[in-house]
């Protein structure tokens, strides 16, 4: 059996592991703050108490950690919950995305883990430890598209599988076939294609001034309506405006639509990395700041100008498959060591 650490912020960090877990072969089972909607492919779910409220005393341990606040009991309930599980079900193995801590702890109670690398400027000492403690990397995005310096080190344990989406392997829709009774008369449709961990700028009276002839649709964030399945409303949009988280990311790749991407602030600048990738590699226009209004008819030409089969060089096809076989190798080499 295999463990599965899902960091409670947003939805990608789930969606992730939903795609992989789907593909490994034994039973996984998740260990997050979050409410997992059935169905799902989990062997079980174990719940675990937040660890998020405020006050905090020294949550980095003097720098040494991310998030260890001392005498905080949601954080030490989260703990003890987490080695009551490894006690019990002993795991084969865990993938931690994403926790310094988490990892350090199932690492020291012996169980090997295998950790979600995530763009942006990783060099502080936390992501070193874990880096260095973890068993096998995953990098979830193309291997051409950019090497860090703070991976180089580790080489030899790090898969770079592709841009992981949860629409991987689903038939794509035509643009015809996807969109919704028309509302008007526009010749083109835009989506606004928000997460669940944040928002994106502007408004539709400000989208509608700036580029008249298109109908501006949202889903997502903090003013758009929250849908299940947003596939068909991916594949009908003539261009698609989202932040450049990784989850979205690979979902406008797997529907090959043109895209502006505004990078949002994030730690460790991890949207300004991605966002710098897909530039690098002729994929999306992206931008740092939410555009005014006279700058969104060019940017939008410019992304339609992006033939959007480009995409494939994003790798979606089969990459929650190759995370999933990296993960298992590590759990099956493993339980050969211990066998000997």
């Amino acid at each position: 059996m295999i463990g599965y650490y899902i960091h409670h912020h947003g939805f990608g960090h789930l969606a992730r592991a939903i795609s992989i877990s789907r593909r490994i072969r034994q039973p996984v089972v998740a260990l997050t703050s979050l409410q997992i909607p059935e169905p799902h492919p989990f062997a079980a779910v174990i719940t675990l108490p937040r660890d998020d409220a405020e006050p905090v005393q020294d949550p980095t341990a003097h720098g040494v950690l991310h998030w260890a606040p001392r005498h905080h009991p949601g954080y030490s309930d989260r703990m003890h919950r987490l080695a009551a599980w490894v006690a019990q079900d002993r795991p084969q193995a865990c993938v931690v995305d994403v926790s310094v801590e988490v990892s350090v702890l199932l690492r020291v109670l012996g169980i090997p883990i295998v950790v979600m690398a995530v763009p942006g400027d990783r060099y502080d000492p936390p992501h070193e430890l874990v880096h260095r403690l973890a068993d096998h990397i995953v990098a979830a995005w193309p291997r051409k598209c950019a090497t860090p310096a703070w991976l180089r080190a580790h080489e030899q344990k790090t898969s770079y599988v592709g841009g992981i989406s949860r629409f991987d392997g689903r038939p794509r829709l035509s643009t015809e076939a996807g969109r919704p009774e028309a509302t008007g008369s526009f010749r083109s449709r835009a989506l606004v294609f928000g997460g669940a961990g944040g928002a994106l700028g502007g408004d539709k009276a400000q989208w509608r001034t700036s580029c008249p002839d298109m109908q501006w649709d949202t889903i997502g964030g903090m003013s758009g309506s929250w849908r299940e399945d947003p596939w068909p409303q991916l594949c009908a949009a003539d261009v698609v405006i989202s932040h450049a988280g990784q989850g979205c990311v690979a979902d406008i790749a797997a529907a090959r639509r043109p895209a502006v991407l505004i990078a949002q602030p994030r730690p460790y600048r991890e949207q300004e990395a991605t966002a710098a990738m897909l530039v690098r590699l002729g994929l999306a226009v992206a931008v740092r700041t939410w555009p005014d209004e006279q700058q969104w008819p060019d940017l939008i030409g410019q992304a339609r100008a992006i033939d959007p089969a480009r995409w494939v060089h994003w790798q979606v096809a089969g990459a929650a498959a190759r995370a999933a076989a990296a993960i298992e190798s590590v759990a099956e080499r493993t339980s050969r060591r211990m066998a000997r």
